[in-house]
């Protein structure tokens, strides 16, 4: 049976709770089966709906009726749209209503007590001070729904307990059936290929703060036994809220932000927090953490020597970002300077500021931070959040189809046909493949993530068992440590579930300063043992035309002139300037794809200048 389309609208005041109550909703309907579900939240809207409008009565209603207009688009064709919008206007929520037909409307209530303890960027003192004009609530009206479908209360509801309720009213309204929805599977669903339904039944880990032993969903533990999980349960969460204004705040990079979401997902378990000095000493120094489990990279929260004297005395501290949406608390254990000159050279074995990895290291403070980390909320990642995987929910999907050994391939790339046939061999003796791009900040002139997605699918789509192969994205910033970074890479992979990882040449490295199987050779410097997933050492391949397939040194007696090879900066020139790829070097449809891309960036240019 295919699913009816229908628009769930939330309004209410800012901090009420509707980005909380959409997201747990989100995942609640996608617990019952639901696979079409949208969500237009300010981030989207702002970016792609709003730009150019002000905050003028008529552009607020233009604002709405656009959101309106994408809903009723989406409920119409099978699709359930969450909107979560301020809305304050009444008779342009009913304009709304009208034009969308199959229309739910959702008011979050909160009282303005409660608005101001929650507001972390303090805009709500500013309005009600008589600082802020057209601040909706208290200099600009708002104007409470007189009739709408749900009333939640979040002043003494917690998420799950409005969620809930919400769900019975759907199913009171005849939108959800008690049990569970069913669902044709479309294919733009179909695009994911390995994404499957199990990765839907996933369990949610962001609702209590214990780790997880979870040594008995896959075969390989987490690095040091124990998988980290550093988000605070709604309680913790509200207990800190409660206190926010007593402590000092730290605004943070998304580069620090994606370190962040690494601790507390338990991807840099058993790291807890950002290290303290002996951990670093022993990181630098010994490829160790101060207890000798193997950890090549500080992950360090830098910042400048009068700021570091201003947060001395503190015990506590909120980190956050620009917008407030992501929210953590640090518990400071100690601060100390690191010699940026030493650490370069030892971690990325060069202190070259041209290098992108240095280059960034310097580019921060010279105070490190130190201490542990609970998360108070992450807010809602827009970019690829079907495949937003914890390690949690990784190895509950590997557990679920039965495989006993993953091999993990980390990429920064598109995937070309030397990629592919690494990954195949590895097939040929593992269960499943873990395709596990990086998502996080890389080089300027490295592919955007959104146009490698896209490649990724389409590869997958055409050219690999769909019961075979999971595709997962990484939230981590490329620090290109090279050999330091193999290692580092690999430790993360065995925390996703891994058993194997695929090492080819020069592994995170740029430029000419590593070997090109010095990442190969750092595994060699640790005992067995030490690290639980294995690598798979791969030399270079490529395409020669006398053997007439995918060859590497170990296989090919053939000469240079007969291999079909291209380095990085070759492939972008050539799509630069519309020249083909040779379909032995890369399949059809990715070239397709990074072609748009390249074609669409010089016509940039013309206007720009950027060539």
């Amino acid at each position: 049976m295919r699913q009816n389309g229908f628009t769930i609208w939330f309004t209410g005041l800012s901090g009420a709770g509707k980005s909380t109550i959409s997201d747990r909703l989100v995942y609640k309907l996608s617990e019952r089966g639901a696979t079409r579900i949208e969500v237009l939240d300010g981030d989207v809207v702002r970016t792609n709906l709003s730009e150019g409008l002000g905050f003028s009565r008529e552009d607020r209603d233009k604002n709405i009726l656009r959101i309106g207009f994408v809903c009723e688009l989406l409920s119409r064709n099978g699709v359930i749209a969450i909107a979560a919008a301020i809305s304050p206007y009444r008779e342009i929520r009913d304009k709304v209503r009208s034009l969308v037909g199959d229309f739910v409307e959702v008011y979050v209530k909160a009282s303005m007590d409660t608005l101001v303890r929650r507001d972390v960027k303090g805009l709500y003192k500013k309005a009600l001070a008589g600082e802020l004009k057209n601040f909706t609530g208290v200099s600009d009206p708002y104007e409470p729904p007189l009739h709408p479908e749900v009333v939640l209360e979040t002043d003494s509801e917690d998420s799950e307990t409005s969620v809930n309720k919400l769900l019975s009213a759907l199913e009171r309204l005849g939108y959800l059936s008690r049990e569970s929805l069913s669902l044709e599977k479309e294919d733009d669903e179909k695009m994911a290929g390995p994404l499957r339904s199990e990765a839907r039944t996933r369990t949610d880990n962001r609702y209590s703060r214990d780790s997880k032993p979870a040594a008995d969903l896959t075969p390989v533990p987490p690095h040091g036994g124990v998988l980290v999980n550093k988000f605070l349960a709604e309680s913790g969460q509200n207990a800190v809220l409660d206190r926010i204004e007593s402590f000092k705040s730290l605004t943070l990079s998304e580069r620090e932000w994606s370190d962040i979401e690494l601790i507390a997902t338990g991807a840099y378990s058993p790291l807890t927090g950002f290290v303290g000095e002996l951990d670093y000493r022993s990181i630098i120094e010994n490829g160790r953490l101060s207890n000798g489990l193997a950890w090549t990279i500080p992950i360090l929260l830098l910042v400048e020597g009068e700021e570091a004297k201003s947060l001395a005395a503190s015990n506590e501290l909120i980190l956050r970002d620009n917008d407030g949406k992501k929210l953590a608390l640090l518990h400071l254990t100690g601060i100390y300077k690191v010699d940026k000159e030493e650490l370069t050279k030892r971690v990325w074995q060069t202190t070259d500021r041209n290098h992108p990895g240095v280059k960034d290291l310097f580019d921060e403070g010279n105070f490190a931070l130190a201490g542990d980390i609970d998360v108070v909320r992450l807010g809602k990642c827009s970019n690829f959040r079907e495949f937003r995987l914890t390690p949690l929910e990784t190895r509950t999907y590997f557990k679920a189809k039965g495989w006993k050994t993953i091999a993990a391939f980390q990429t920064r790339n598109p995937v070309h046909r030397a990629h592919e046939y690494l990954q195949k061999v590895a097939l040929e003796s593992v269960d499943g493949l873990f395709l596990h791009p990086l998502v996080g900040e890389t080089k300027g002139d490295d592919i955007p993530a959104a146009v490698r997605m896209e490649c990724y699918m389409a590869l997958l789509k055409n050219y690999y068992p769909a019961d075979r192969v999971l595709l997962s994205v990484m939230p981590a910033a490329m620090r290109y440590a090279g050999p330091k970074e193999a290692i580092h890479h690999a430790i993360i992979r065995q925390n996703y579930g891994c058993t194997h990882f695929i090492v080819g040449r020069d592994h995170a490295g740029v430029g000419n300063y590593y070997g090109t199987y010095d990442a190969q050779k750092i595994f060699d410097g640790y005992d067995s043992g030490e690290l639980r997933i294995l690598p798979l050492k791969f030399e270079h391949t490529f395409y020669c035309r006398r053997c007439d397939g995918m060859a590497s040194e170990k296989t090919c007696p053939h000469s240079q002139d007969e291999r079909i090879i291209l380095s990085g900066s070759k492939v972008r020139d050539r799509l630069r300037d519309g020249d083909e790829l040779p379909k032995e070097f890369s399949r059809p449809e990715v070239v397709e794809i990074l072609r748009q891309h390249y074609s669409h960036a010089r016509v940039s240019s013309t206007h720009t200048g950027w060539i």
